[in-house]
């Protein structure tokens, strides 16, 4: 398992789709009353931390999609944050827009948007997040998405896909991950 700096890891809040069950992927859906609690919520748990990392070589980065962005303008209450297209979420290419009803279901979450036809599978999103982990100087805080989250904090963490799987995948709290293990902050 590699070393990694200390990382606050926030999901973005419930959207339109995520309500509905529609797969987002490389699409946008805007945040709802509850996905804006949710940022409000996480705005609460990171903020005697964002010290912390302005201080120290580490870094505030999200994902370019616009419900990244949104809840990390709302979460880190004004702090800027380097936008990075490695955090963007898996592209389920032909899935894109789909509600989850109108394809199997028979595998998890990982493994059905990482099947999507003409999507990018998860050897691609493994060695992005990879890159992207690598970069990491010091402790940081990364918003962006479900799926993209479970690989990253399944990589920190040294799990296979079926460890990744397993993890929680909720809104409205910061997964912290630091020394291979990691505890969630509600």
């Amino acid at each position: 398992m590699a070393n990694f700096p200390k990382i606050w890891f926030l999901r973005h809040g419930q959207t339109e789709w995520n309500a509905v069950g529609r797969i987002q992927g490389r699409l946008n859906s805007d945040l709802t009353a509850q996905g804006i609690a949710d940022a409000h919520k996480q705005a609460d748990l990171i903020a005697p931390y964002i010290e912390e990392v302005l201080a120290g070589p580490g870094g505030i980065y999200a994902s370019p999609q616009g419900r990244a962005q949104e809840t990390a303008r709302i979460a880190l209450n004004g702090y800027g944050f380097e936008l990075d297209e490695r955090l963007a979420e898996i592209n389920t290419g032909e899935w894109e827009g789909k509600l989850r009803s109108e394809i199997d279901q028979a595998n998890s979450d990982i493994e059905t948007y990482a099947s999507a036809p003409g999507g990018e599978g998860m050897a691609a999103l493994q060695a992005r997040v990879s890159g992207f982990l690598d970069t990491l100087s010091g402790p940081s805080i990364i918003v962006s998405h479900g799926i993209l989250g479970k690989v990253l904090r399944g990589q920190v963490c040294g799990l296979d896909q079926a460890g990744m799987t397993a993890l929680s995948n909720r809104q409205g709290c910061v997964y912290v991950l630091e020394n291979g293990a990691e505890k969630i902050l509600s």
